[in-house]
């Protein structure tokens, strides 16, 4: 059968806006573009031309997302990743449980929909969409609910990638302040990345690590959410591609020939990190944004304010 349809896909002469996509997806790998005008062009095109493989979006990004970071690791040290991960570990956790925590309590004072709130507040937490997409068959969030979730994250996670840098410079952060507060502050891996890669290499070091074990949270949060909403516990999405990542570390630090050539997987990582962020753009089209209400969008802002100026005052104070 799949074969059949590729056959069929490939017999039929492309449309005049699929080459086009397909030729700015090719631009996207290129070092012309960065990804903040990667994610800013993918808006563009799905507000004026309409993505052509739209129902395919959601798996590209996934798994693009998850091969750039891996190719990452090729470009990482394994001491520095363990001191990066030790030094944020804290940090992580009391950010995590305040986010839950103001999360329940903003949903209160605002009156949303109660599984709504707390895909928001999980996706806030712990790593954005991801997160949400593991949580929400546990609970048996209904369609609507994740789209108002998933609409709220990204919004703010796409917002993220472009004024973080902008406010790390004027605050005169280091590299390493800078790459833990994005990984504890911006939604998706995605964007953390983009944001800390743009800001310098350690920052991206520091960011990634952090990030990717921070999204390890989503095991125990899963289970956890389970017993709150009543509903039989259900298989755990585990995000097993970290460990090929903690793989492609251990082999740039500890193999010679890996050590020397790494860097081109890790330029070509950047490349697909950079195309992700352009398919999550294409993937904001009207009527994502149109699913997302006031009151679940107001109750997003006001914890990612929270997450970020708290997050934000710790590492300025104690690190």
């Amino acid at each position: 059968m799949v074969l059949a349809y590729m056959k069929t896909w490939l017999d039929r002469s492309i449309t005049t806006r699929e080459l086009f996509f397909l030729l700015t997806l090719i631009f996207c790998f290129s070092p012309l573009i960065s990804p903040p005008g990667a994610l800013l062009l993918g808006l563009v095109f799905a507000h004026l031309i309409g993505h052509p493989f739209l129902h395919l979006n959601h798996k590209a990004t996934h798994y693009m997302l998850q091969l750039s970071v891996v190719g990452l690791g090729f470009g990482m040290n394994l001491a520095g990743a363990w001191k990066a991960g030790s030094q944020g570990f804290l940090l992580t956790l009391f950010s995590i449980a305040v986010t839950l925590a103001g999360g329940f309590l903003l949903g209160r004072v605002f009156q949303t929909e109660k599984k709504a709130s707390f895909l928001i507040s999980a996706g806030t937490a712990i790593c954005g969409g991801s997160a949400i997409a593991a949580i929400s068959p546990v609970i048996q969030a209904e369609e609507k609910q994740i789209s108002v979730a998933l609409g709220t994250v990204f919004i703010l996670n796409s917002v993220a990638l472009f004024v973080f840098p902008i406010l790390g410079h004027a605050w005169h952060l280091s590299q390493s302040q800078f790459g833990l507060w994005c990984a504890i502050a911006i939604h998706d891996t995605s964007s953390v990345v983009g944001a800390a890669g743009r800001y310098g290499p350690e920052a991206l070091q520091v960011a990634t690590v952090v990030k990717l074990a921070r999204a390890l949270w989503i095991i125990p949060v899963t289970v956890v959410s389970a017993f709150v909403f009543k509903r039989k516990a259900s298989k755990v999405k585990i995000p097993y591609f970290i460990a090929w990542f903690v793989l492609a570390m251990v082999a740039n630090t500890y193999i010679p020939f890996v050590g020397h050539y790494g860097h081109f997987l890790v330029d070509f990582s950047k490349g697909g990190l950079t195309v992700t962020l352009f398919l999550i753009g294409c993937g904001l089209n009207r009527r994502v944004l149109g699913s997302v209400g006031w009151k679940p969008f107001f109750q997003g802002v006001l914890l990612w304010i929270l997450i970020g100026v708290s997050s934000l005052v710790t590492i300025r104070c104690f690190l």
